[in-house]
């Protein structure tokens, strides 16, 4: 049985940092464990420009400790007002990493998002030319569609068609839910990827409702059936290029988690290596863990690998309760649970 684990620093190419007292809340837990982060754009005000990108990775870099090497990637958040003449700046700024696509009122933040998403091949069209990836929030805003169903939308109505129309345009298809998201990736061409959960690996809907309704679990695009995780834990131990780490990791206070309004996300950056470890583990897949969480990103967005290590050993311990954020709390993902796996540098 395997007692220690060395890897390569691991990249979380998914997270939401929020802004200002809550951002320096939740910070500490991705800088302890990542080397770099690709932070979401969906503030209150959106990151929908260059300037503004810069502005809030200085903001990021100024709330880390003085010795910290973590590097923030930035993304831009996609509207239907972007011009094509703010998209063509972005190569010139190499901490910019990628643009954010979300369907208009899909999740946090997303009001200010794109209604048609055909009304932006023209932003596609260039991006393919600049060779800038795009990130997709892979689902369908209609209250005509099950939102169970909303994925697997996304990617019959517009998916398809947006990969053959821009067949060169790198697409990361974000934190995916189903086994109809797991086969289009594998069946389409090596421009396409997906960021996996540690939420969507460990729980299944079911996980909702257990001891009455659980807003901690919570999250959107909304957990699934068995079936699907069951088809995004074969993906993850498959040791396929095409998958790698995004924790989404979404920090919410409880006070709005546990109320009427019950906000989408989940916070696990308190311990999101372990969990992936503690999946992997589970798979009998611990050699696959280190090309899932520190190179196959890194690859796919074309950095270079990171230099330094992390150190994992088997040893139970518990998820703290909850994080202090003020006078407030936020509730991490298996709060009060125990991981076998701990992260000791």
């Amino acid at each position: 049985m395997t007692k220690s684990l060395t890897i390569t620093t691991p990249d979380d190419f998914h997270v939401h940092l929020r802004d200002d007292v809550l951002m320096a809340s939740v910070l500490p837990y991705t800088a302890k464990q990542f080397a770099r982060a690709l932070v979401m754009p969906n503030l209150k005000t959106p990151i929908t420009t260059v300037e503004q990108a810069i502005q809030y990775e200085s903001r990021i870099k100024k709330a880390l400790k003085s010795d910290s090497h973590f590097q923030p990637l930035m993304t831009l958040y996609l509207t239907g007002k972007t011009s094509l003449e703010e998209i063509k700046k972005i190569p010139e700024y190499k901490q910019i990493a990628g643009i954010k696509y979300y369907p208009a009122g899909a999740t946090t933040n997303s009001d200010s998002g794109v209604k048609n998403i055909d009304d932006r091949y023209d932003v596609f069209e260039i991006m393919e030319k600049l060779d800038l990836p795009l990130l997709l929030h892979g689902e369908v805003v209609d209250p005509a569609i099950d939102i169970f169903d909303r994925e697997k939308a996304f990617i019959d109505q517009h998916l398809l068609k947006l990969h053959k129309t821009f067949p060169n345009l790198r697409i990361v298809l974000e934190h995916i839910t189903t086994k109809d998201a797991a086969d289009f990736i594998l069946s389409s061409s090596k421009k396409v990827a997906a960021t996996i959960t540690p939420q969507h690996l460990l729980l299944n809907r079911n996980h909702m409702f257990i001891g009455g309704i659980n807003p901690h679990h919570y999250c959107l695009p909304i957990l699934k059936r068995e079936t699907h995780r069951q088809a995004l834990l074969n993906a993850v131990s498959s040791g396929n290029t095409k998958f790698f780490l995004g924790t989404d990791s979404a920090p919410h206070l409880k006070s709005t988690k546990e109320n009427a309004c019950g906000c989408a996300g989940i916070f696990s950056a308190a311990s999101a290596i372990e969990l992936y470890a503690a999946v992997f583990d589970e798979l009998n897949a611990l050699d696959k863990l280190e090309g899932f969480a520190s190179f196959y990103g890194a690859d796919f967005y074309g950095l270079q690998r990171n230099k330094s290590s992390i150190n994992l050993v088997r040893e139970d311990w518990v998820v703290p309760e909850k994080i202090i954020v003020g006078g407030e709390a936020i509730v991490p993902l298996y709060a009060g649970r125990k991981i076998a796996w701990r992260l000791i540098s």
